[in-house]
């Protein structure tokens, strides 16, 4: 027999076993179930697989929205603690405002053109003192009132008793119905102040008025 024919033959051969070899490989599966338990097992991944990219979405999905919602919370109590803190600074300057203004009733004439009114101190910080006061004309008065004003400052330093005057070029006086007197003094170092005198003084340097705040 020629040798392309028994290549042929012995191909036909081969291919025929493989076939037959597929088809028993096929139809065993078939029989035990085990193609079928298979694809039940794969349909049944997939749809778990499918379940939990669903409720991961949707937990993501939450968890975004909860934290958007913290987000504007935190962003909604900071600005209300800020607004509150306005608020308290604005309610201490008005009850200091008012306590000062309540004293501001105009001056009678009482032989004293001038009259100090509404001094107060307070501790601006370590080392400083604020104060503040309104100096007036007394009612019936004008004219233009020009001098200065001095500042004693009475407390302890480290145990004993301490002084200090204060004039200051900036403390000069020049109005011609009222004018506000504040401003802060430096103090040194472990001095504690009990008392503050202020003395409006003319030009050539009378006592006009002059008023007393204790701390």
């Amino acid at each position: 027999m020629p040798w392309p024919l028994r290549w042929l033959i012995l191909a036909l051969m081969m291919g025929c076993s493989a076939a037959l070899a597929l088809w028993v490989f096929e139809f065993g599966k078939e029989i035990t179930g085990l193609d079928h338990d298979a694809r039940t097992e794969l349909a049944s991944l997939r749809e778990e697989v499918q379940r939990l990219r669903s409720e991961q979405d949707r937990a993501l999905s939450v968890a975004n929205t909860a934290d958007s919602l913290l987000k504007a919370a935190q962003t909604t109590q900071e600005s209300l603690a800020a607004r509150v803190k306005s608020l308290e600074a604005e309610n201490l300057a008005l009850t200091r405002d008012l306590g000062f203004f309540e004293k501001l009733m105009p001056s009678r004439d009482d032989g004293k053109p001038l009259a100090l009114r509404g001094l107060q101190i307070q501790s601006d910080g370590p080392n400083r003192l604020r104060y503040q006061a309104l100096l007036m004309q007394a009612v019936g008065r004008s004219g233009t009132v020009k001098g200065r004003y001095d500042m004693t400052l009475t407390g302890s330093q480290d145990g004993r008793a301490w002084t200090q005057t204060v004039n200051k070029p900036g403390q000069a006086i020049e109005m011609k119905q009222y004018q506000r007197l504040e401003g802060v003094i430096d103090l040194p170092v472990g001095v504690v102040v009990k008392q503050l005198e202020i003395k409006v003084l003319d030009t050539d340097g009378k006592l006009q008025a002059s008023e007393v705040a204790r701390m």
